[in-house]
């Protein structure tokens, strides 16, 4: 779905008026292009199916098959759906394969895609468990994001220092015991080895 550049455009130079300023001005006069050519970013993910990038899959047999496969540390921005301002922060993703795995660069794309919309974090979690879940055939899938909210740290309440954590699960990573491994690896930290038991 294309974004309306020219309504955008529009739009901004309204609210300008509206909050009393002259959308004419120098420093204000791009900014209704250049909101507009922002929100084509934020919102690219709109009418846009995050599976298309888990189309182009390896089929293994049983026996090349890994127990798990987690990607941590995929930074991520989304704009709230209630105030239109952004949330920023980290996803981590993990599935266990069901026959078919996905080259890693496509996990941040599932995540890139769903997260361009108008969103809610809790949402978003979801949906990202959801793409994985059906476009992989997963037997198991923990998604977290861990974010901080534009409308928490700017207005209103100006927790600046504070983080909403988020977790989806589905098929045999909704087990305790295996949620807990995966956990415990998401947390171990960034770095080869840097969990690796001696």
């Amino acid at each position: 779905m294309a974004i309306d550049s020219g309504r955008i455009e529009a739009a901004v130079a309204d609210i300008l008026v509206a909050i009393g300023e002259d959308p004419a001005r120098p420093g204000l006069e791009s900014t209704p292009q250049r909101v507009a050519q922002a929100y084509a970013d934020f919102f690219s993910g709109v009418g846009v199916d995050p599976r298309e990038h888990l189309v182009d899959t390896v089929e293994l047999e049983p026996g090349q098959l890994g127990e798990l496969v987690l990607l941590r540390d995929i930074a991520f921005r989304s704009i709230c759906e209630h105030h239109l301002l952004p949330f920023l922060g980290t996803a981590h993703v993990a599935y266990v394969p069901g026959s078919r795995v996905v080259g890693l660069g496509k996990l941040p794309r599932v995540v890139e895609t769903l997260a361009s919309r108008p969103q809610l974090q809790e949402r978003l979690t979801e949906e990202i468990a959801d793409a994985l879940a059906d476009g992989l055939d997963a037997a198991g899938v923990l998604v977290v994001l861990d974010a901080v909210h534009g409308c928490v740290s700017a207005r209103g309440v100006r927790q600046a220092t504070s983080s909403t954590v988020t977790m989806a699960t589905r098929g045999t990573l909704a087990d305790p015991v295996q949620r807990a491994e995966v956990m415990a690896l998401i947390g171990g930290g960034s770095g080869a080895g840097s969990g690796a038991a001696s």
